[in-house]
């Protein structure tokens, strides 16, 4: 497709690829702001969330305390919650971040600095899988327990904002991992939902049946 920029000079470029370009621009121009933001006092504590992130560690943790001290209903929320992270770990690793191999940010180019560091990942960038799983495992249990929404949806920000403070990832990664995994979390949650109603309604027609007779 021929297009004319600004400068009135005619251009071969197809838009969707301009606009990608763009995006991209915007996207290294504010991992370079949070670079450059100055606040030494968070290094280690990012560090600390951001590792501990890794494998979905807190929200299995959570996830089994909820289990364990909780009742049915929180029960139900967990493993609702370990299977949003399941599901959401296949989509994100596997067909998202196959048919988008975007490189991990050059930290020292990129003016990370090096008391922010975190092991970088071998996989690609794009979209975030911490981001993705905490946000996932955050709406599903919410969901389903409201009195959790806020302190899981803070705790998944934290992680999804370590993973840019620390150099791993673009923040165009973890918006897109949250989404996608917030999606997710809440299909997920909405399909515990219709199986936990529809248990309900034959076991109470089992009891109708049974009063009848």
């Amino acid at each position: 497709m021929i297009a004319t920029d600004l400068t009135g000079v005619r251009s071969t470029e197809r838009p969707h690829v301009a606009i990608r370009r763009e995006l991209g621009r915007a996207d290294r121009a504010v991992y370079r702001a949070v670079a450059d933001f100055s606040t030494p006092v968070l290094d280690l504590p990012l560090r600390t969330i951001s590792d501990f992130a890794n494998h979905s560690k807190p929200w299995f943790v959570a996830a089994a305390a909820l289990a364990a001290f909780g009742g049915r209903q929180e029960r139900i929320a967990a493993l609702t919650g370990v299977g949003a992270i399941g599901l959401t770990s296949f989509v994100v690793n596997q067909p998202m971040k196959l048919a988008r191999r975007r490189e991990r940010p050059d930290r020292p180019l990129l003016g990370v600095p090096e008391s922010r560091w975190v092991l970088m990942p071998t996989s690609t960038s794009f979209p975030s899988g911490h981001s993705a799983s905490a946000a996932a495992f955050a709406v599903a249990v919410g969901h389903l327990l409201p009195g959790t929404r806020w302190p899981l949806r803070s705790a998944a920000a934290a992680v999804a904002f370590s993973r840019v403070y620390t150099g791993v990832h673009y923040p165009g990664d973890v918006i897109i991992g949250a989404a996608v995994g917030g999606l997710l979390g809440a299909a997920t949650a909405r399909i515990t939902d219709l199986v936990v109603r529809r248990r309900v309604a034959r076991s109470a027609s089992a009891a109708d049946a049974g009063r009848l007779d």
